[in-house]
């Protein structure tokens, strides 16, 4: 072979690897967070980050600043909508808050994936749309190991209380229905009270301070997150009585509560293998690849 034509073959490859490594770079993912106000969506955004980075593919979070800002979210989706997307993993704050958008992500050709809470898949459908995945823990199941534990440490039985997340949230009704249904097939439980805290540390403190104020022989509290958990052990420690809180994610803080004696237990998602999953099932959408519509990641109970 002539030297020239070595020349133009090495420049020939050199464009391909130089074409490949450029589609790589121009495919890009954006992700829809709740908020990082707390640590369960801080750990899903490292996954989403450090799975693209090993994929060689860019990825943008998102988040607004509190759980409870349904309409900031919706907003929040129509932004990145404006953008050039090549998928979008999304975590919905109500099971319809983003209904509208993921119809428009549809009829824009984006491939969607929904991320640990779910989209209320009968609505999404009525309204013309679809999820190209699912991707969660088994958010009953969770609650169903909460209270096998709680019967385990109260084998006599005894009041309990659920402090559940925001009302109408698909993750938190799971959780407490699981419990729900589960600690009624023990015996010598009652159900004391149930009530809404919003996923919000604070207003768990004044949710559990008040069913305590009503049960002074309140044995046990379980919490749909742990930031709720954490603000029913203050209560706990404030009214100087010995009740069992256990509560949900396995967040750092909450891991060391239970370490210390302070809770009980708490039952741990995977939020980083989420994100990982997440950024994993968009690439072989945009393959076209075939994927599990309903995927679960496994959570296990944390106890000292």
């Amino acid at each position: 072979m002539k030297k020239a034509s070595v020349i133009v073959v090495i420049m020939l490859a050199a464009s391909l690897l130089l074409s490949i490594g450029a589609c790589a770079e121009e495919l890009k993912f954006a992700a829809i967070l709740k908020t990082l106000a707390n640590p369960h969506w801080v750990a899903m955004k490292k996954g989403y980050e450090e799975e693209a980075a090993r994929q060689g593919i860019t990825v943008e979070v998102f988040a607004v600043t509190s759980e409870g800002n349904i309409q900031e979210q919706l907003q929040l989706f129509e932004t990145v909508l404006q953008k050039e997307y090549d998928g979008i993993a999304f975590s919905p704050i109500t099971p319809v808050n983003l209904i509208p958008t993921v119809v428009k992500a549809n009829k824009a050709g984006i491939p969607v994936v929904n991320v640990d809470e779910g989209v209320e898949q009968s609505a999404l459908a009525a309204a013309g749309g679809k999820i190209g995945a699912f991707i969660r823990t088994d958010n009953f199941a969770i609650g169903q190991k909460a209270a096998d534990f709680v019967a385990s440490q109260l084998p006599d039985g005894g009041k309990v209380a659920i402090i559940e997340g925001m009302a109408g949230n698909t993750s938190g009704d799971a959780r407490r229905d699981g419990f729900q249904e589960k600690l009624m097939t023990y015996s010598g439980f009652e159900i004391v009270a149930s009530q809404p805290g919003d996923w919000d540390r604070i207003k768990a403190l004044d949710v559990a301070t008040n069913i305590m104020n009503r049960n002074e022989d309140l044995a046990a509290i379980y919490c749909a997150n742990d930031t709720m958990a954490l603000g029913a052990v203050q209560a706990v420690n404030n009214a100087k009585r010995e009740v069992m809180v256990v509560g949900t994610d396995g967040i750092d803080e909450a891991v060391e509560a239970v370490k210390s004696g302070e809770m009980a237990a708490t039952i741990a998602q995977d939020p980083y293998a989420m994100g990982v999953t997440a950024v994993q099932t968009l690439q072989k959408l945009i393959k076209g690849e075939e994927v599990e519509f309903d995927m679960l990641v496994p959570s296990k109970l944390i106890t000292k």
